[in-house]
């Protein structure tokens, strides 16, 4: 049996299981860490749709088969070349490296590639950046046109595996012959899948029998990375030594931009001027390294500010970040709406080797986004990096803690939150807040008025249980000195008010109690006195 068909069978069976007997009421669950619950075949499979649902909300298969069918080009190529540039999601990207032009689309297509592409179908540039159908017409095309300038038999698969590469920006022959061979024709090969929120088929790729007719990458066996062992070594000339006495003491999280094979292979490439330690790619299955964590990468494009990092290595003003960090990488996009399980997993596990190494505090003010410290001109990893859960395993791999194995975080954004058990929502005018020192991904803020219109956290309960809450916020002089946070207790609702001018920036604990099974609220309520605001950043139970 296919992957796909696998995989649509243990998702009919996890739905058909969601269906039996009383459920919460809450979204489809997002699939837990490895470490956290042992996965049955329904489970994982409800997993994949959870994840595969947010990237690919809509069928896509007509689509592909209508533009494959007006240019004569393979529709599972189309769709092998989305998958792996963008995992089938219609990026938006933006530019991460210099001299390297923004991708686009469910094909990934940039630069010249989409005035190219746009001219050959007659549709404008933005549309081929902006809209589904247009950006796999316009890569289709160009795959015919390259079809006939090569010459090649079009009914045979493995024949396109040069023009495919020609799609890319990868102009070292080992790379694209590690990209179509691994990466493009692997897809062929084993096949895959994504669901609507619906349950319904959004793109089926099923597997074939073929092999790329392109030289093979050069045989050598792969060296670990000098830092850490689990990574491949791929070095990069794009480095220098970091200035003498140097501190190591911040990780960076980026996004690519890009497919896996091609960042790497930008960022080995010395004409790109660019580098990064280190490149996880979109599955966790393998990870590059690029530059000795001893040595200084050239991957933020910034001095440091620490008033863009809640006022956290002031001394630090100044400095270029790439002084004192290590730059992690990850296949992918800001835009896209979800992390596959597998990379955020590899990630944090290479997170906590690194700050074990190099003795970086393992919290959300050392362990950065980009877009934090750049924030001008970059916003990757973007606002759907679930920094809660993150953060938290990174601690628990190192063995110092994170959220309690018990525990629930409830973060104002629903990207952060495991849906099967926290949720977030709002009421009444509520505004996104830019203040340092928030939890997760951000908080929102509301003045204060004689209503309550609340912002609300839920959390489920499996059983009855005694359960302590804390409260983070973001402190500042406007906030109210009596923040209400009304806990909904088995006992009935019990009003704590907080002093949210101070205590920002860490976990304070409002109180103790009874919960009953099911879902549970607190609510932060506006209801208090005029002339300040209240903050709702996010809560922990524990």
């Amino acid at each position: 049996m296919s992957f796909f068909r696998k995989t649509f069978a243990a998702t009919a069976a996890a739905m058909a299981l969601a269906s039996c007997g009383p459920q919460p009421e809450a979204p489809a669950p997002e699939a837990p860490p490895a470490s956290e619950t042992p996965a049955t075949g329904a489970q994982d499979a409800a997993g994949t749709l959870a994840d595969a649902a947010r990237r690919t909300p809509n069928p896509l298969d007509a689509l592909f088969a209508q533009a494959a069918g007006e240019f004569n080009v393979p529709v599972n190529l189309l769709k092998a070349i989305s998958y792996a540039e963008t995992r089938w999601e219609h990026v938006k990207g933006e530019e991460e490296f210099a001299g390297r032009p923004a991708a686009h689309g469910l094909l990934g297509l940039r630069g010249a590639h989409i005035d190219q592409g746009a001219a050959l179908i007659g549709a404008s540039a933005d549309d081929v950046r902006g809209t589904p159908l247009q950006n796999l017409r316009a890569g289709a095309a160009l795959l015919s046109k390259y079809a006939d300038e090569a010459g090649i038999d079009r009914a045979d698969l493995g024949a396109w595996a040069p023009v495919a590469v020609r799609l890319t920006d990868i102009s070292d022959p080992d790379i694209q012959a590690h990209y179509i061979h691994n990466t493009v024709y692997a897809a062929l090969r084993e096949g895959a899948g994504a669901f609507t929120p619906e349950g319904k088929v959004a793109v089926s790729l099923e597997p074939v029998e073929v092999e790329a007719k392109f030289v093979l990458p050069k045989l050598q066996a792969f060296a670990a990375g000098p830092d850490y062992a689990a990574s491949i070594w791929r070095p990069s000339p794009n480095y220098n030594a970091r200035p003498a006495g140097t501190n190591v003491s911040m990780i960076i999280i980026h996004t690519c931009e890009g497919g896996y094979a091609g960042c790497w292979g930008w960022l080995a490439n010395s004409a790109s001027g660019v580098s990064a330690h280190y490149v996880v790619n979109e599955s966790g299955s393998e990870i590059s390294q690029l530059v000795r964590e001893s040595d200084r990468a050239w991957h933020v494009g910034a001095s440091y500010s620490c008033s863009l990092n809640g006022s956290v290595d002031c001394g630090l003003n100044g400095t270029s970040v790439n002084h004192f960090s290590v730059g992690i990488e990850h296949g992918g996009f800001a835009s896209q709406a979800s992390f596959p399980a597998g990379q955020i997993e590899s990630s944090a596990k290479l997170s906590c080797d690194i700050s074990k190494g190099q003795g970086i505090t393992r919290d959300s003010y050392h362990i950065v986004a980009h877009g934090r410290l750049q924030p001008a001109t970059r916003t990757d990893p973007g606002p759907n990096w679930p920094w809660s859960r993150y953060i938290a395993r990174i601690k628990e791999l190192c063995g110092d803690g994170g959220t309690p194995t018990s525990g629930i975080v409830v973060d104002s954004n629903n990207a952060n939150n495991n849906a099967a058990n926290a949720r977030f929502t709002l009421s009444g005018a509520w505004s996104e807040g830019t203040s340092a020192g928030y939890y997760g991904s951000g908080y929102y803020f509301a003045a204060t008025e004689a209503v309550s219109a609340p912002a609300t956290f839920e959390f489920y309960l499996p059983a009855a249980a005694t359960k302590t809450i804390d409260a983070w916020w973001v402190a500042g002089t406007n906030r109210s000195p009596t923040a209400p946070f009304i806990v909904t207790t088995s006992g009935g609702n019990v009003t704590v008010n907080v002093n949210q001018q101070v205590n920002g920036g860490r976990w304070n604990t409002l109180g103790t109690w009874s919960f009953p099974a099911g879902w549970n609220r607190v609510q932060l309520s506006r209801w208090t006195g005029a002339g300040y605001v209240v903050m709702a950043d996010a809560i922990q139970v524990r």
